[in-house]
Formats: structure tokens, C-alpha cells, sequence
């Protein structure tokens, strides 16, 4: 494999107060995230990350290819969206290839990237920054949330949104989740965010 050509920079916009909608895929938008190891593994992530830069998950959806995240900052302090989006990918990418070396197949192989002459790199994630959409208002914020929780329906997975378990979608209808799934932590919209878009 050769190294990707370069892709468009995304500009990040750290309003206080805005929520964000993030999207990140995986690499060559393969289905990678399709076991409850895994999954748990990146809801771990998030929550290590979120906590350290000062941010709080309000939904979510994992998608066999990619993620979707909406966030919203806890505080005026909180880090850059970039920082935040690093800490949830570097740390669960580096746990994934150290399980891939312990087992048998060829996952590493097709992940391990040539990028010059004696230097390789894992990629987990497809390269660059992902989506990222400021939010400033509720309404708009009600409709990413929709919008997340039926991406798994659109993509013909499930019939209905509340019966995919990877999501914020059960949370939010106050639904128990299986036994066996680990999801993020969620937090609602801040009260001040929804009354300002009224």
C-alpha cells in the first residue's frame, strides 16, 4: 500500500457554548467496528478523552464504518476540538493493533500503510480530521440528534432506531441496553443551550 494523498484540511471552530457534530470513518471506510471488544474499547476512549478536555457526549452513534459524535463543552476552558478528536483516536488505535499483534490473521497487514521506504504506520481511522459542524441553537441540535440515531435504520441494519444497542438513541428513551454492550457516558443538553434556542 502507498501513503494517501494529501486531504483537505478541516477548520474547527470553538465557539463557547456551541455543540459539535463530529464524524470520523474508518480507514478506507472498511467495517472495523463490528465487535463489542472494540466498541467498548472506543466508548472508553471517549470517556477518557471528554473527561480530560473538558467536553460531554449528548449522542452517538457507532456504525460498523464510522462514528458520529455530538459535544458539547462542560466550560469556557475546554481544549481544542482537534485535541479532543486525537485523545478519543490515538489511544483506542494503539489498543486495537496491540490486540491485533496477539492474534492470528491478516487485519494488521491490511492496516499497516507504507508511507516511504522502511517506514510503516497502523491506521485504524481513515486520515484527517473527520466532519465537524458548530451547532448553536436547539432545534438544529435536535435534528443531528435524529439524525444520528437513525443512521443505523438508513443504512437497512435495523428496522427501527431504539433497536440498535451502539447508540444514545435507548438512553434517550430511557431503555435498557444488553447486558454485554459498554457504551459512553451521555450527559443532556445543557438547559441553557435548549432555553436559548426557544
Amino acid at each position: 500500500m502507498t501513503a494517501e494523498p494529501h486531504r483537505r484540511r478541516v477548520r474547527h471552530h470553538n465557539e463557547p457554548g456551541h455543540c459539535h457534530e463530529l464524524t470520523f470513518s474508518c480507514y478506507r471506510k472498511l467495517n472495523l467496528l463490528t465487535n463489542d471488544a472494540w466498541r467498548a474499547m472506543l466508548s472508553e476512549s471517549i470517556d477518557a478523552a471528554t473527561l480530560r478536555h473538558g467536553y460531554c457526549l449528548s449522542a452517538f452513534v457507532f456504525m460498523p464504518n464510522h462514528v458520529h459524535l455530538l459535544i458539547y463543552p462542560e466550560h469556557k476552558r475546554a481544549s481544542e476540538i482537534s485535541r479532543l478528536i486525537w485523545a478519543i483516536k490515538r489511544p483506542f488505535s494503539t489498543r486495537v493493533k496491540e490486540s491485533l499483534e496477539k492474534s492470528p490473521g491478516t487485519l494488521l497487514q491490511r492496516l499497516t500503510v507504507k508511507q516511504r521506504p522502511g517506514v510503516c504506520s497502523f491506521r485504524y481511522w481513515q486520515e484527517g480530521p473527520g466532519y465537524d459542524r458548530n451547532i448553536d441553537n436547539a432545534r438544529t441540535a435536535c435534528l443531528a440528534i435524529n439524525y444520528i440515531h437513525l443512521n443505523p435504520v438508513r443504512r437497512g441494519l435495523v428496522d427501527r432506531a431504539d433497536a440498535w444497542q451502539w447508540s444514545s438513541c435507548r438512553w434517550y428513551q430511557e431503555l435498557p441496553y444488553s447486558k454485554n454492550v459498554l457504551n459512553p457516558r451521555l450527559t443532556a443538553l445543557p438547559a441553557a443551550f435548549l432555553d436559548a434556542g426557544r
